[in-house]
């Protein structure tokens, strides 16, 4: 039988349900838990090969670099779920994977089939991708991004505040966000330019048990975000050195969550 990839979320309980499904079939799994052991990874990609899975459901990271002909069909569960995300990228990021795990089907001589499952059929990262149409997508996407001054129609750094105390971490944050808009507003000729978004809580607001806070600083030009950081941490030197608490400034951010 032709192998089956099957991408989504909640990949156990979606194992158990192809299994309840297909009971004749041999089906795997190949997410962070399956792959903990020493070359997993290589022993489920070979057995992939060499056709003795015939049903693969897993993660993202099955839709990336992997080129195998017997592979007909792929099923992507919740194919819209990275647009919630409160990422100026997460139209870019859905239409990426989707694109790349489309491509897993069809390789060798028989035709490939792909189902999307979306609750947002007519979003363009959605049709971009179902039809691979790059062109398309990046022109709906560069709009959005130009009107809203995001990059690469602009420049940006973030700061990340975090620490175990979370009435302190919040503190630190929303004193950096009036001293970031106190330099703005007294310097005005050279910081006309630049935006100040936040302070706020991180979309993951907790990880490894220290509150996170961020502030995004936005311009057209890269000269006046490094200057008014530079002069931040000049005239704030104490901010940025508080025992417990953590200051990075990101330049040029890629994860803004």
């Amino acid at each position: 039988s032709s192998n089956i990839y099957s991408l989504g979320v909640g990949t156990e309980k979606v194992e158990k349900a192809v299994k309840n499904l297909f009971p004749n079939a041999n089906v795997a799994r190949m997410d962070r838990d399956t792959i903990k052991k020493k070359g997993s990874i290589l022993k489920i990609l070979k057995d992939l090969k060499n056709k003795t899975i015939d049903i693969l459901v897993g993660t993202q990271m099955i839709a990336k670099g992997h080129d195998y002909s017997n592979i007909t069909l792929v099923g992507v569960i919740c194919a819209d779920l990275g647009l919630n995300f409160p990422d100026f990228r997460a139209g870019e990021y859905t239409f990426q994977t989707l694109a790349q795990v489309a491509g897993r089907a069809g390789r060798g001589s028989a035709p490939g089939k792909v189902i999307l499952q979306t609750y947002n059929p007519q979003h363009f990262s959605i049709l971009s991708a179902k039809d691979h149409d790059f062109l398309s997508f990046y022109n709906k996407e560069a709009g959005f991004r130009k009107t809203l001054k995001y990059p690469p129609f602009s420049k940006m750094i973030q700061i990340k505040i975090s620490g175990k105390d979370k009435k302190k971490a919040e503190k630190l944050a929303r004193d950096m966000g009036e001293s970031c808009k106190a330099l703005t507003k007294n310097n005005r000729y050279f910081f006309q330019n630049v935006e100040i978004m936040g302070p706020i809580e991180a979309f993951v607001s907790r990880v490894a048990n220290k509150y996170r806070w961020q502030i995004l600083l936005k311009s057209p030009n890269t000269e006046p975000l490094h200057k008014l950081v530079k002069k931040l941490m000049h005239e704030n030197s104490g901010m940025f050195n508080k025992k417990n608490i953590q200051v990075v400034v990101d330049v040029d951010p890629v994860f803004m969550m």
